[in-house]
């Protein structure tokens, strides 16, 4: 449990530094992102998700990669 916190606090960190350091940019993405069809979105979205478990599982679950 204490790995999710941590996790989404590293999540408000970096969120935090974009919106801080590009402002306009962000504001951008974000109206871009509004304009993009749900179905993009979606697919987007298990991307990203799908790739973070596979982190995940690579960096805890994987034997060899402790041995980095």
């Amino acid at each position: 449990m204490s790995d999710l916190v941590l996790a989404l606090a590293l999540m408000f960190a970096l969120e935090g530094l974009a919106f801080a350091a590009f402002p306009g940019a962000m504001r951008r993405a974000m109206r871009d992102a509004a304009e993009t069809p749900e179905q993009v979105l979606r697919l987007i979205g298990f991307g990203c998700a799908a790739l973070g478990i596979f982190l995940v599982w690579a960096i805890r679950g994987f034997p060899a990669i402790n041995l980095l």
